[in-house]
């Protein structure tokens, strides 16, 4: 593949959000143009399943299905997620089902489970079971199905606390399972040593635009070694500069591998290959898949 041709890639994305019910197949043409390529990323079953169905329709795109640790139980109803019909929804949460999961992962787009983890931003004693419950059965059908997984880690608000807690989960499963346990910390904000831990255990750690506005992620991002970095943007949320202030969208995934570039001391060039290799890598893509036509 030559340096024209290597496409972009947002590993973490929401298009499967009703955020996008009204123009999503405008932003499917601007990622085209751009040579944009995305996992759009399921937060529990229905989201899950449109990720799929999207998979399926368009050759720039793949899934990742799996339970949200905040859908666990009564959950913050985002309108940008589920729409104003989702209400009943998110007032009583939703149980892993394994056979529902483990039915969509067989379809040849999907490319890992999750997002699953653990979520202490907004949770209560048995909302935290209910996620430590899922967590666990969504590790064991990731092992099942030999997929990677897509992982959720918010901490409590100055804290790393739920970084810890999922490397202590995650551990026992490495010493059993070996190399089958691998995967992607996303939305990482942790600290460079909480990312060795987890390069340690096989994950990845990506990067959102986040990192083009917020202070504290250059010495991270440039702890990490680029051949265990990804880019995404988790879109429609964390718009990256220049594009503040509007929704976000997988083309703008490219301003977070320039900066990448800029603080790696790397051509762009040199970043979107590398970041394009460890999601062909991790995820597959051209294995398990069908290699990606590079005319999108």
């Amino acid at each position: 593949m030559s340096d024209e041709s290597i496409p972009y890639i947002d590993i973490h994305a929401h298009l499967n959000f009703a955020a996008y019910d009204t123009d999503r197949q405008a932003v499917l043409d601007r990622m085209r143009a751009a040579g944009v390529y995305a996992i759009n990323v399921g937060t529990q079953a229905s989201t899950s399943q449109i990720a799929v169905d999207m998979a399926d329709q368009h050759e720039h795109l793949f899934a990742i299905i799996g339970l949200h640790p905040i859908h666990t139980d009564a959950s913050y109803h985002d309108t940008d997620e589920i729409g104003q019909e989702g209400i009943a929804f998110t007032s009583r949460g939703e149980v892993f089902d394994s056979a529902y999961y483990r039915a969509l992962a067989a379809h040849s787009r999907v490319v890992g489970i999750g997002e699953t983890g653990l979520d202490y931003y907004r949770t209560s004693p048995d909302s935290l079971e209910k996620q430590k419950a899922a967590f666990h059965a969504q590790i064991a059908l990731a092992l099942e199905c030999d997929l990677p997984l897509m992982l959720h880690i918010r901490p409590s608000q100055k804290s790393y606390d739920a970084y810890d807690d999922v490397l202590e989960i995650l551990k026992p499963y490495k010493e059993i399972h070996g190399d089958r346990l691998r995967g992607n910390v996303h939305f990482f904000a942790g600290t460079p040593e909480i990312a060795q831990a987890f390069i340690g255990l096989g994950f990845y750690i990506s990067f959102t635009g986040v990192i083009t506005f917020a202070s504290g992620f250059k010495e991270l991002v440039k702890a990490v070694p680029l051949d265990r970095i990804m880019s995404e943007t988790d879109c429609p949320y964390v718009t990256p500069e220049p594009y503040r202030g509007i929704r976000n969208e997988p083309t703008y995934v490219i301003e977070v591998v320039k900066r990448i570039a800029l603080w790696k001391e790397c051509s762009e060039t040199e970043v979107k290959r590398t970041l394009y290799e460890n999601a062909c890598r991790l995820f597959k893509i051209g294995g398990r898949n069908q290699t990606p036509s590079t005319k999108i």
